[in-house]
């Protein structure tokens, strides 16, 4: 394996790790709420990361990497600090969107900085991920401004 093949193949499973963040965290949050139609919104949303990290996985594969196939030390943090503020705040749906929209706030920022990574790299395996990668911000985009939106109807609401 090429040196470039491991920096692209290093940047996608960072990607990985976010995104397994990111399923587990919507999981948990959909736990955490009262609401039935936010269970389901962020069970969708869990749903959707899966598919992302499979994604990343079969493009790691293919530069002739081993995929990542765990969360972050950092996810692991932020779910952690979700239970024990939506414990002190009896699962209130207000406080579980306010920390749904700070994951994706890491996630988007996750994903633009890789995306900065592999156009910095400008080399031929880097071009097929930067397309994956690309396709895969524009969905971590639309959660971000769809749990913000969600958030804020919630919070009209309080």
């Amino acid at each position: 394996m090429s040196d470039t093949n491991k920096d692209v193949i290093d940047i996608l499973n960072d990607l990985i790790e976010y995104s397994k963040d990111g399923q587990k965290g919507f999981l948990k949050s959909a736990e955490d709420v009262k609401n039935q139609y936010l269970k389901g919104f962020l069970t969708e949303r869990a749903t959707g990361c899966g598919k992302a990290v499979k994604e990343l996985q079969d493009e790691v594969r293919k530069l002739g990497g081993d995929p990542e196939t765990s969360t972050s030390f950092t996810g692991d943090l932020h779910r952690a600090w979700i239970e024990l503020k939506t414990a002190f705040t009896s699962h209130d749906d207000e406080a579980v969107m306010n920390e749904t929209e700070r994951g994706q706030d890491y996630a988007l920022k996750a994903y633009r900085q890789a995306r900065e990574k592999l156009v910095k790299l400008n080399v031929p395996a880097a071009a097929s991920s930067l397309d994956l990668v690309d396709r895969q911000l524009q969905g971590v985009q639309q959660n971000h401004d769809e749990v913000k939106a969600l958030r804020d109807k919630v919070r009209a609401h309080s």
